[in-house]
């Protein structure tokens, strides 16, 4: 397979030549070699190489492997705004036959962080030659798909003094040069379960002589998709999956205990609190009907993205100007993946963007796929975009609107 170059495809470019040669070979680089949560060594070294070469005011390490670049504005004392790129992997095997697939067994760049990450680079340099109003932090993030990298780097104080913060993902829902950058829920939160049943072992031919925590997990399985079908208002979306069931090790053997795990997800604080209390309801009860004993550990994940209407608008100003009106799309559907970027928004007014990734007839390849890649030129897209953002809203903060 070749690589899915876009080159030829597209809006014309959007960043120097010379700058998006060298962010092609950045993410390349990157994206033949991922690394995991906080395990992203090679990847920080890589990228702290390529940030060091716009002679940033400061720039440091931050969160383990995580990186921030200060961007000198036009004025000191104007306010200052962020822009995220995010810079882990997933414990995928890659299958996308690109010449420059990943060279790690299991682990692949399989929701375009190698692409986050090299135009959040892009972002450094666009700004360094045209600055932003105030400063500019250009920060690389650790650990978002284990929701714990935005939590690190906030407990670090760095991003103290921050006005606004701003981030995008690359989707392939979206076609290259298309853009999201609206007000309302772009995320949802995103919160793990683990539910332990046990019972009483016994021997697989007089099941009467044990209480089996198989059957009860079977049926706590399907009572549990009765959550968001008969419990939740049908106008508040929310997802429950289990995603994982483990239990027994013989054929001919009743075990004692039986361990389901798995994820509930909504788009606002109620709904959110309504998905906890039914799942510990279902799980007690299924439990008792079956004789067993239920055991519920809820992990809380990040909260929802919901985008503020001042800094949307900053955004969508920013894609219009760099991409033209039709480039702005709205999302058309609501998105129910977790994004850790909404921990810094708790307390930072920002906005979350989609940038489209897609190059002309192209798959709409789902992310966290083993043959999912970002079309090349979105790199140049997210860049100039988000950098186009920062100096709007720098602007914008330092002018009181």
């Amino acid at each position: 397979m070749d690589a899915p170059l876009s080159g030829s495809h597209g809006p014309p470019p959007l960043v120097p030549a010379a700058l998006r040669e060298t962010l092609i070979a950045l993410r390349r680089d990157l994206h033949e070699h991922p690394e995991l949560s906080f395990l992203e060594t090679r990847t920080s070294d890589r990228l702290h190489a390529a940030l060091a070469a716009v002679e940033p005011a400061r720039l440091d390490r931050v969160a383990g492997t995580g990186l921030i670049a200060r961007i000198r504005g036009r004025d000191p004392g104007a306010p200052m705004v962020a822009v995220r790129g995010d810079i882990d992997a997933l414990p995928i095997q890659e299958a996308t036959g690109l010449p420059f697939a990943s060279r790690t067994a299991g682990v692949m760049h399989a929701c375009g962080h190698d692409v986050h990450a090299t135009w959040a680079v892009g972002v450094a340099h666009l700004l360094a030659r045209d600055p932003a109003h105030g400063d500019v932090l250009v920060l690389l993030q650790p650990a978002e798909e284990t929701g714990r990298g935005a939590r690190a780097v906030l407990d670090s104080g760095a991003l103290g003094g921050v006005r606004a913060i701003f981030g995008g993902h690359v989707d392939r829902r979206f076609a290259v040069g298309q853009v999201v950058a609206e007000p309302g829920p772009l995320a949802a939160a995103a919160d793990a379960f683990e539910i332990e049943l046990v019972g009483r072992g016994a021997h697989g031919a007089r099941p009467h002589e044990g209480a089996d925590p198989i059957v009860g997990a079977g049926a706590l399985i399907g009572a549990l998709q009765t959550i968001v079908s008969r419990r939740l208002n049908p106008a508040r979306p929310a997802v429950v999956t289990v995603g994982s069931m483990h239990a027994g090790s013989a054929p001919n053997v009743i075990p004692e205990r039986a361990v389901l795990s798995g994820t509930l997800r909504a788009l606002d604080a109620d709904t959110r609190q309504a998905l906890h209390d039914e799942l510990r309801r279902i799980a007690a009860a299924t439990a008792a009907t079956y004789g067993l004993l239920a055991t519920v550990k809820i992990e809380l994940g990040p909260p929802p993205i919901v985008n503020p209407a001042g800094p949307a608008e900053w955004a969508r100003r920013a894609a219009v100007a760099v991409l033209g009106q039709d480039a702005v799309v709205p999302l058309g559907v609501l998105n129910m993946g977790g994004e850790d970027f909404a921990y810094y928004m708790e307390g930072i007014p920002g906005c979350f963007l989609r940038i489209g990734a897609r190059e002309p007839g192209g798959e709409q390849i789902p992310a966290h796929s083993p043959k999912f890649y970002a079309a090349e030129e979105s790199i140049c897209v997210g860049a100039a975009v988000l950098a186009e953002t920062a100096r709007i809203a720098s602007q914008a903060l330092a002018e009181g609107r």
